[in-house]
């Protein structure tokens, strides 16, 4: 036996927890997985390139069947305590909502029993390691779930189609604590899922297993739009085939099995219209409501009508906005959500792209603009004395330089990050659509004479637009590029490769601004999508602080009256969705006023249009956010020094850190993984400082030291003369190369391949010089001791 002190992590794995497991009973093909990564690693932005951040990953994962997981393990080397990795294990156990959890270095294992209050944690030995039926029995007590019929829903198995396609871990958390909720006789639920994450795929896994356990033997599926209805049938739910069926042309066929249907299809202001009441209040066991936000929520809706109809039928609400005011409210209605994965957390695991935000503060916005003595509108009539602000513009005052400047900041951003990247404008309404669509393409002329599609007003009411709204979303399609739009595209536009969201309105709901934000939050690396931009112009984006907003952007940018707008402001921090949404078929009417004292009818509000204005961009601040999402008032160096206190106690605890490093660049990684500003930080104090003297001038007050400072302190004390000719001048070649270009690069070995170190020979050959690769990576370590020696 080979001494287990000597063995890797995953030799240890493999030579013993394998074994114990599968002695216990555990299928290895069915019944545990090894090496789990269950997030995709957040998306880390710095310019214009992103890399992503550590996925995670647990080193096993023990399902009951497949898809329905109930516990993990931990591994550490020989040399670990048994307990060292369960405070790991808890908290990735947390998040895959476990309740039991191993810790073990391959002697023994430590339990950690969620299930057991009285004896929380234990060591049990090798041989001891409990059955799957031991551990799903202890589940099943824990859940409260004991009765056959009950049993019978949460081990109905997953669908399988055979493509490979299995969920992501928070879809497995909505779906089985759906189903265990339902077998526990709750019959109102609401699932808060991120726009993106695959509500309508999860939502399918739901309905197919219910309706495979014959818990549930009709169900209808709620939608709002047709275009949505039709992805739902051709998409996830195909597999239903034959027992399926759309309800349309307000036509009853009572032998299917599962319906899909709009609100607007089964309801109406005549009696005769609400074909729903052809079907019995007890046709149906199960109804699923899609974007439950937006009509069951009210209590007086006609959407809130149908389900008060099927009553005795199990509801569950899926929706991204969660909508709780004094008049609306979905907890009331479906009580507290029972899972909820958010557009912070889908950011924060990589399944969501994270945003930029540049903000551009407008003169006549913010100062607000009086017209002077007898000016007159572009149709000769005097305009109202009196003080237009932000709130009127487009509305009732349209301001043509204003469109104009507006228009310019957006094709300068395009300019500078790439005129070709898939964009919305959310404008007023459908004619500020249509102006800013005129001020685009002139600003554009050069590639609209390529293509006329370039540019579109893509709204409600124009046919040639909504035509080539498949066209934008498609990845595959060049054309349109830009899309100009008010209420159209707000909601299910699966626009995966928008990479620009301008806001030129006001957006006064957080439930429309989550929707908003939601266009640009799909991944698609095939075609470079990692993230995106908001543009915003109407300080739309104060609504981040808001406590009901839930993801933190990654950056603020605001801009300066002479500042170019460019697609590389670096943010601050951090396969496809299943559910492809198609949008709502019109825009609202043109803007009305009140109410019309007689009539008691909306009023139109008259525009007045006029030019002659001189509109600039203000001077205006940088702002930050920190890792809450609150503005950030301290300048930068303030704000960095009180982030980096709470990680560092001492000057003399980040030496030491620091010094037992073994790569440097590796914590230089992790700094900027925790949301520690690194590249403004060398902006705001110098470029030529290389982060160590960063963190000991913000944090500890300490005089900064130039890279070329450091690399002579060391040629001055000639400690290298202790190495050959060869070797010596291989370090004084990596001091050179520290100081031009920063420590990462010289930590790695890659480094021996380029100029002027390839001039030495090849890397084996540079090795040698050193003794081996191990005294020449001694040789860097010493070589980093000297840099930073603060003697």
């Amino acid at each position: 036996m080979p001494d287990k002190s000597s063995l890797s992590e995953r030799d240890i794995c493999t030579k013993y927890i394998s074994p114990a497991i599968e002695n216990a009973g555990w299928d290895k093909f069915k019944q545990y997985r090894e090496e789990v990564n269950f997030t995709d690693g957040r998306i880390i932005v710095r310019g214009k390139l992103s890399t992503r951040g550590k996925r995670k990953r647990a080193d096993y994962i023990l399902y009951y069947k497949p898809n329905i997981p109930i516990g993990i393990i931990e591994v550490k080397e020989n040399n670990h305590s048994v307990g060292a990795g369960m405070q790991q294990a808890l908290e990735y156990a947390d998040i895959l909502q476990l309740p039991f959890v191993f810790s073990t270095n391959g002697n023994r294992f430590l339990f950690h029993d969620k299930t057991n209050t009285e004896s929380l944690e234990q060591e049990i030995e090798l041989d001891d390691f409990p059955s799957p039926e031991v551990l799903w029995e202890k589940y099943l007590n824990y859940k409260g779930i004991s009765s056959p019929d009950a049993k019978n829903v949460v081990e109905q198995d997953y669908y399988f189609d055979g493509s490979g396609k299995a969920p992501r871990y928070y879809q497995q958390n909505a779906v089985n604590l759906t189903l265990e909720a339902i077998a526990k006789g709750q019959d109102r639920i609401l699932l808060v899922m991120a726009t993106g994450t695959g509500k309508t795929y999860t939502a399918f896994q739901i309905v197919h297993r219910l309706w495979k356990s014959r818990t549930k033997k009709r169900i209808l599926f709620l939608a709002d739009r047709n275009a949505l209805i039709d992805q739902i049938k051709r998409g996830d739910f195909k597999h239903f085939k034959d027992k399926m069926t759309i309800v349309q042309k307000r036509q009853v066929d009572k032998s299917y099995e599962v319906y899909l249907a709009i609100y607007q299809g089964l309801t109406g202001s005549e009696e005769e219209k609400n074909i729903f009441k052809q079907f019995s209040p007890d046709f149906f066991d199960l109804i699923v409501i899609d974007e439950c936000h937006r009509g069951s929520a009210k209590e007086d809706s006609a959407w809130r009508e149908v389900l008060t109809y099927f009553k005795s039928a199990t509801q569950i609400g899926l929706t991204a906005t969660p909508k709780e005011t004094e008049e609306v409210s979905n907890s009331e209605y479906f009580g507290d959500p029972v899972y909820t994965y958010s557009l912070k957390q889908g950011i924060e695991d990589g399944f969501l792209a994270p945003y930029q935000v540049i903000r551009v503060t407008i003169d006549v916005d913010a100062e607000g603009w009086r017209p002077e003595k007898d000016k007159t509108d572009k149709a000769g009539n005097l305009v109202e004395d009196r003080i237009y602000n932000r709130k009127d513009y487009d509305r009732n005052l349209v301001i043509d330089e204003r469109t104009q400047i507006v228009a310019q900041k957006v094709t300068e951003f395009l300019k500078n990050s790439g005129r070709f990247q898939k964009t919305i404008v959310f404008c007023r309404d459908v004619d500020h659509a249509e102006r800013m669509r005129s001020a685009l393409a002139n600003l554009n002329s050069d590639l609209v004479g390529q293509n006329h599609k370039y540019v579109m007003r893509i709204t409600g009411d124009n046919d040639e637009g909504k035509r080539e709204l498949d066209n934008f979303i498609d990845p595959e399609q060049t054309y349109p590029v830009i899309a100009t739009t008010s209420e159209l595209m707000t909601t299910g536009v699966d626009a995966q490769t928008c990479k620009l969201i301008v806001l030129d309105t006001e957006i006064g709901s957080m439930t429309k601004f989550k929707q908003i934000v939601g266009r640009g939050t799909r991944v698609n690396e095939e075609f470079g999508k990692l993230y995106f931009t908001i543009m915003d112009f109407r300080n739309a984006t104060d609504k981040f602080a808001d406590k009901d907003f839930d993801g933190d952007p990654v950056r603020i940018k605001e801009i300066k009256g002479d500042e170019p707008i460019t697609g590389d402001n670096d943010p601050a921090e951090d396969d496809e969705p299943n559910d492809v949404e198609k949008p709502v078929v019109k825009d609202p009417p043109e803007n009305y006023g009140n109410d019309d004292p007689f009539t008691k009818k909306k009023t139109k509000l008259q525009k007045i249009y006029i030019n002659g204005v001189d509109v600039t961009i203000l001077n205006s601040r940088e702002m930050y956010f920190d890792k809450d999402g609150k503005p950030v008032t301290m300048s930068m160096k303030d704000y960095t020094k009180s982030l980096l206190s709470e990680k560092y106690e001492s000057l003399d605890q980040f030496l030491n850190l620091w010094k037992s490093a073994d790569r440097k660049g590796a914590l230089i990684e992790e700094l900027n993984e925790q949301g520690i500003p690194v590249e403004e930080l060398l902006k705001a104090v110098n470029r030529e400082c290389d982060l160590f003297d960063i963190i000991c001038h913000v944090a500890f007050d300490q005089k900064p030291l130039t890279r070329k400072e450091r690399a002579n302190n060391v040629k001055k004390r000639n400690y290298f003369t202790k190495y050959g000719e060869k070797a010596r001048a291989v370090i004084e070649a990596l001091i050179e190369k520290y100081a031009d270009e920063g420590i990462e690069n010289i930590e790695s070995m890659d480094v021996l391949k380029l100029n002027p170190l390839s001039d030495f020979g090849s890397p084996l050959e540079i090795v040698k010089s050193f003794g081996g690769k191990n005294q020449y990576l001694e040789a860097i370590k010493d070589l980093e001791n000297e840099l930073y020696n603060l003697a």
